[in-house]
């Protein structure tokens, strides 16, 4: 199952100047492939072919109910294969299988929830608009936007490559797909799905390589009409930067530093559960993690000592490993940063509640205790910035406005949480917190129907629901002229 090949137009191809990097097994160190590093000149074979499939090719004048066939066929060639995929999921990301089985399983609903709506297309084509001239009549409609370049990050490669690939496909856009280059191998197994499900040449094209060449090959070339970007803020800025220059769309989803406040009227044991699923999960390498818990002064203690208690019995291990809850950290370079960030907050002056070092009896891999810090001071780059790992920091606030206060301060609003009995204060709660997804009574369910985006410097633009799929729409009007009368301006 293993691909050594770029997928441009249709086929696989070596790259040009054969280049390859090696994908590291994060629980073992072990290689496990090496993969084609794509250059310049592959990433602009790529962009032609999808720039011809839009220009030339069948995919954009389907009907949605065309191109729904593809996707889900597409979906169904995911399910067929869920197990094996997962598996590779797993090897290649470091996450446990059960949490790879879930996110295959949601990338193929995804590529099945956008396919409806791709029929839903056909049944709204034009949108009538009421003129004040009775000479004139008006229409809206919607039309694929073009060539979308789609660049995503490794915390969940397949997933991630759904949350655009499909919607971009269902408005009859083509795909130029770059993973991340430490997770490229299931983006190629997307590919080999949907050649073998027949998608026409030039409309899914994948490109694995480096964000520095690759990446920045795709988000530079002029024949790309959006980018959709998820990762960090720095590179999202590099990205809206080159496209300004262009003038393309873009959409950017950027992550977070996200709260969780908890009042004292919530049942503790319910809470320390969301709690370790919004920050354990995926090893806390979510963009949305709530990893910032406040917890009302009178439920603090109690609830501090049961979430260390919960968190010590996290069985740590590679995640092919039945019962294992928290698999390594991606790459040693991730682990050497989030342990790099775990002293500097120390030395700021938080307490290392539990965990905040490697496990013992792990000889290989990159592995790491969930960890809990306390005392940390608000201006440290624990409490502002976002680790990317299982570290979570817990602070004590008064009342709800102090709440409101501490968890919109921060320069990120992709996500935000909040626990407690009273019904009326949740929902005044969340109306008052400045973040793009607030849950109540939990954290990180997410639905492919349901919109995903940030404030603030989360990013621009929404993903999934209708809203993923206008990101992929152009809208045009057409008006026209009935009357039988000479328009009488210049000839009389």
């Amino acid at each position: 199952m293993m691909r050594n090949k770029l997928y441009i137009n249709g086929a696989w191809k070596l790259p040009v100047n054969g280049g390859t990097f090696d994908v590291i097994n994060p629980a073992t160190e072990e290689l496990i492939q090496q993969v084609p590093a794509a250059s310049e000149a592959d990433v602009n074979e790529a962009v032609l072919a999808a720039r011809a499939a839009f220009d030339h090719g069948p995919w954009p004048k389907m009907s949605g109910r065309e191109r729904a066939y593809y996707l889900r066929a597409i979906a169904a060639g995911i399910r067929a294969r869920l197990g094996e995929i997962a598996r590779l999921e797993s090897i290649d990301n470091g996450k446990p299988l059960p949490e790879a089985e879930w996110d295959v399983g949601d990338a193929a609903g995804c590529f099945e929830y956008y396919a409806t709506l791709a029929e839903e297309l056909d049944t709204n084509p034009l949108e009538p608009i009421e003129l004040p001239d009775g000479r004139f009549t008006s229409k809206a409609v919607r039309e694929p936007l073009g060539v979308a370049g789609a660049i995503i990050p490794w915390n969940y490669p397949l997933l991630m490559a759904a949350w655009k690939v499909a919607p971009a496909l269902a408005a009859g856009c083509t795909v130029v797909l770059k993973p991340a280059a430490l997770t490229s191998l299931t983006s190629l197994e997307l590919a080999a799905i949907a050649d073998e499900v027949k998608l026409p040449a030039g409309v899914l094209n994948v490109v694995t390589g480096s964000g520095a060449k690759a990446g920045q090959a795709l988000i530079d070339h002029p024949g790309v009409d959006k980018l959709a970007f998820t990762g960090s803020g720095p590179v999202g800025s590099t990205v809206m930067a080159a496209a300004a220059r262009d003038i393309k769309r873009v959409s950017l989803e950027l992550g977070g530093k996200s709260p969780f406040i908890v009042f004292d009227d919530s049942d503790i044991e319910k809470a320390v559960e969301w709690i370790m699923f919004g920050i354990f999960w995926n090893q806390g390498q979510v963009c949305s993690a709530t990893s910032r818990v406040l917890v009302q002064q009178a439920l603090y203690q109690p609830l501090l000592d049961r979430l260390v208690e919960e968190t010590r019995k996290i069985t740590i291990g590679n995640g092919l490993e039945e019962g294992v809850l928290l698999g390594p950290l991606v790459s040693q370079g991730q682990l050497s940063q989030v342990l790099a960030g775990i002293e500097e907050a120390r030395s700021a002056g938080a307490t290392v509640v539990t965990g905040g070092k490697q496990p013992a009896g792990f000889d290989k891999g990159y592995f790491l205790e969930p960890t809990i810090l306390a005392d940390v001071p608000l201006d440290s780059r624990a409490w502002t910035e976002e680790f990317f790992g299982p570290v979570v920091c817990v602070k004590p606030f008064a009342d709800e406005a102090e709440a409101i206060s501490l968890a919109n301060d921060s320069r990120f609003g992709l996500a935000a949480a909040v626990m407690s009995a009273d019904d009326a204060r949740c929902e005044r709660v969340a109306a008052s917190l400045r973040a793009g997804i607030v849950w109540i009574n939990c954290s990180q369910p997410t639905f492919t129907e349901a919109p995903w985006g940030g404030y603030k410097q989360s990013g621009i633009g929404r993903e999934l629901g209708r809203w993923g799929l206008d990101n992929y729409l152009e809208t045009k009007q057409i008006t026209r002229y009935n009357s039988e009368q000479p328009w009488g301006w210049y000839i009389k």
